[in-house]
């Protein structure tokens, strides 16, 4: 019996087997299980699912306390150039008067910054940097919680600095230094302040003065500083958001030689931190780009669209036709994987991003949630798969088998997406990437989706 049970199996089972194996092999066809039947069951995979692709111009990207300070510009002929500013406040630090000698003299005031060891851009030329006073009390924007989340930014939750605000300094610098970036052994860069300040600050910390006794009086007379760089600059260089302003003096010890001594501010308050972003796109066909004006169309900008750190550029994404497939009931969707096509990395000086994420946005345009891994609550990171030797591009595959599914509720009504650097990168680098593109000066962008088909 059961031999007898076995072969009957085989027998059954065998023609479904070619078919499964013939189906494998062509591309678009409907398998019909049952011609008995009026129901047809179809694996149809289809590449062809449209979408429509814009660079779009994100507001209120929040550079404050990333821990990094951008200062630099980085220019290309296709975006324009961007150029960073660091601004900081400063406290009194370790200043105390008991510890400084009567006899004491003033050596120097330096403002030692310490490279992070990241930059974009060409570092081989020489780079300037001045130091400028702000005049100007630096401020949070305060955020308004209670408003509808389709009114704010996902990824701004609390007061802070953003890229496009920016205070008065004075237009003489207290120091400036021209330097060749030394980015993986450089240990620290040293700017000596004009003596008018050095004086300044140093006969206030002799005299014990009232405006350095606590970091609010001290914020009152000196407002912060400002790290601007020239226009010449070539790249943008990150530094750590440890600050020191040194205060070096020497004097007579017990024994009658000479002795040295340091006192230094810092940043009290690393909330008050932040990067100062300016974009200059005029000479490209990006120029018509701005917060007013924040979405430009592939077809106008000879099929070139970017992302971009810390100016808040995005790629927009969306899908005319999706919402038609998604709701046919005779329709299952299996499968639904997002390919973006980036120019072999071979060709390029600059590191392309390792991953890349994407957010979803309103009607409005304002970016509502970042998109997860299916069924979880984990961002979704899609991690470049790097061009080959022989020229092919570089891709990130995203999955969308949960978002195709949340498109046909209210909530995620006339929603597209935004192809995004990781928020971390968007806050605190000045990182690039421009898609690529096909014959037809589209960008490279495909939906693949597998659905199964009831007729």
């Amino acid at each position: 019996m059961i031999k007898d049970f076995k072969r009957r199996s085989i027998q059954l089972l065998l023609p479904l087997f070619t078919l499964a194996a013939f189906v494998g092999c062509n591309k678009d066809i409907s398998l019909s299980l049952d011609s008995s039947r009026d129901e047809t069951i179809g694996l149809v995979p289809i590449d062809t699912v449209s979408a429509k692709v814009s660079t779009y111009q994100l507001d209120d990207i929040p550079t404050s306390a990333t821990g990094t300070m951008l200062v630099g510009k980085n220019s290309n002929a296709v975006t324009g150039s961007m150029k960073s500013t660091a601004y900081m406040r400063l406290g009194v630090g370790t200043i105390s008067n008991a510890s400084i000698p009567d006899d004491a003299t003033l050596d120097s005031v330096t403002l030692v910054l310490k490279p992070n060891k990241y930059f974009y851009g060409d570092t081989t030329k020489v780079q300037k940097i001045a130091v400028h006073r702000v005049t100007e009390e630096i401020t949070q924007t305060q955020i308004d919680l209670t408003k509808p989340v389709d009114e704010r930014p996902v990824f701004v939750t609390s007061a802070a600095i953003f890229s496009k605000q920016k205070f008065a300094y004075e237009n003489t610098p207290l120091a400036q230094l021209s330097f060749k970036p030394r980015i993986q052994s450089a240990d620290s860069l040293f700017f000596r302040f004009n003596n008018s300040i050095s004086n300044e600050l140093f006969t206030m910390i002799k005299n014990n003065d009232n405006r350095i006794q606590n970091s609010t009086s001290f914020q009152e007379y000196f407002k912060g500083l400002a790290l601007v760089p020239d226009n010449s600059n070539t790249a943008v260089i990150g530094f750590k958001d440890t600050v020191f302003l040194q205060v070096h003096y020497s004097f007579l010890n017990n024994e009658g030689t000479k002795s040295v001594g340091k006192q230094y501010f810092s940043i009290d308050n690393k909330a008050y931190q932040y990067n100062q972003i300016e974009a200059d796109r005029s000479a490209t066909k990006f120029a018509p780009l701005t917060l007013k004006n924040p979405q430009l169309a592939s077809q106008q900008t000879d099929g070139n669209v970017f992302l971009e750190g810390s100016t808040g550029v995005v790629a927009k994404i969306e899908f005319p036709t999706l919402l038609e497939l998604v709701n046919n009931p005779s329709i299952a969707i299996n499968k639904a994987e997002l390919v973006i096509e980036v120019p072999n990395g071979a060709a390029s000086i600059f590191d392309q991003p390792q991953s890349l994420v994407l957010m979803v946005a309103s009607n409005n345009g304002n970016p509502i949630s970042l998109l997860t891994s299916p069924y979880s609550t984990t961002t979704q990171q899609a991690t470049l798969v790097r061009g080959n030797d022989f020229g092919s591009n570089g891709k990130y595959t995203f999955n969308l088998i949960e978002y195709l599914t949340k498109i046909k509720t209210t909530a995620y009504k006339n929603t597209s997406l935004y192809l995004s650097l990781p928020t971390s990168s968007l806050f605190s680098t000045g990182d690039r990437l421009i898609l690529a593109k096909d014959n037809e000066n589209d960008p490279k962008i495909k939906l693949n989706i597998l659905y199964t088909k009831f007729q």
